[in-house]
């Protein structure tokens, strides 16, 4: 695994830097007709990696203003996919207090990693994911009073040990429909082309909503978007990319609710738990090139 994520991260920079984006799919007659059959879309927005442990310009506090203040939705919710024991994010007092904040919000705190580092639990030896698993769901139960529910793995990478072990723990695999593009790449912290990223993903996404692959929950669609909130770019621009989202939708047709993004917690976990994989042994379906990534390391 450690030699296919190096050759990704080579490429996702040389790609990235390029600018080498492939353009949307064009919609044709038949799946704007199908569309038409199915309910419409909902975002629900998840962030990865935090919280940030930083004293000055905490890009996750930014992130959080932002969803709370925004001319779109205000109020908007979200998954926070916690590293609790990371020193520079959920092991510092800073990065405890932000936790708090976010739960104290309405959102989510989802498990990643409870490790002194970002580790593929596929690398972790089964004493070593059990330790992680135990702390980081008493790490979080320590806020929110309760386990978590919700779990997304570190590079969405997962084997049937690692699955049997979340399993265990009760927690549901989360994967994601869009991406950002946004994780800090050997130092490399943007967003390549963020627009044209969004168009050509969410353009793939329609095809499998026209197709009826993705579930209707609530009267709408849930499509999973992925940002990193420790990446200060993000956190700069979260505005910015809520209305890249809508633009997106308005490019490649895809109709929107009413309300384009969840601004309710139990509403929001009820969507994001209808969207987890059930069997280990499930095809992936990532965005870009991590779904090639992950068809040359079988779960």
């Amino acid at each position: 695994m450690t030699q296919w994520f190096k050759l990704f991260c080579a490429m996702a920079v040389a790609v990235g830097l390029a600018g080498c984006i492939a353009a949307p799919i064009e919609m044709t007659e038949q799946t704007e007709t199908r569309l038409k059959a199915q309910a419409p879309v909902r975002f629900l927005l998840t962030f990865d990696d935090g919280p940030s442990a930083s004293s000055f310009f905490n890009p996750t506090e930014t992130v959080l203003d932002s969803l709370k203040d925004n001319p779109l939705q205000p109020g908007i919710k979200a998954v926070f996919f916690v590293q609790t024991r990371a020193p520079r994010a959920g092991n510092s007092e800073i990065g405890r207090r932000v936790m708090r904040r976010e739960y104290d919000e309405g959102h989510i705190l989802g498990f990643h990693t409870a490790t002194h580092w970002h580790t593929n639990h596929r690398l972790l030896d089964p004493d070593e994911l059990e330790t992680s698993l135990t702390n980081g769901s008493a790490d979080i139960a320590a806020i929110t009073g309760a386990p978590p529910t919700l779990l997304r793995p570190p590079f969405w990478n997962y084997d049937k040990r690692t699955f049997a072990a979340y399993q265990q723990h009760h927690m549901q695999v989360l994967l994601t429909d869009l991406s950002a593009n946004d994780g800090k790449i050997w130092g490399f912290n943007a967003s390549p082309r963020r627009r044209a990223n969004m168009l050509r993903q969410l353009s793939e996404v329609r095809e499998r909503i026209a197709l009826g692959e993705l579930p209707t929950v609530d009267g709408v669609i849930p499509v999973v978007v992925t940002f990193h909130d420790l990446n200060r770019y993000t956190a700069r621009h979260t505005r910015e990319y809520l209305q890249i989202l809508l633009d997106s939708a308005a490019a490649t047709g895809v109709r929107l609710a009413e309300k384009p993004f969840y601004d309710d917690r139990a509403t929001l976990e009820k969507a994001a738990l209808a969207r987890t994989v059930r069997e280990s042994s499930k095809p992936v379906n990532l965005p870009g090139i991590w779904n090639w990534i992950w068809d040359h390391d079988a779960h």
